[in-house]
């Protein structure tokens, strides 16, 4: 049987199962991405790119899309 996966929120989400947030997983080296509003959708990427965009998140880059 496989092993269930463990979606892990940030904590910044808060104590509330009800809010809006992004979940990520490990499974089999890959890194799984999922809003907890709509679980069913599940974007798969690598350690190495989930990187680097979380270091153009904080560098700014995407600003300009919010």
């Amino acid at each position: 049987m496989a092993e269930a996966i463990r979606w892990q929120k940030s904590s910044f989400s808060g104590p509330d199962d009800n809010q809006n947030c992004i979940e990520l997983a490990r499974v089999d080296g890959m890194i799984q991405l999922r809003e907890s509003d709509d679980p069913r959708i599940v974007v798969t990427t690598s350690p190495t790119n989930l990187r680097a965009f979380l270091l153009g998140v904080k560098a700014g880059e995407f600003d300009h899309l919010i």
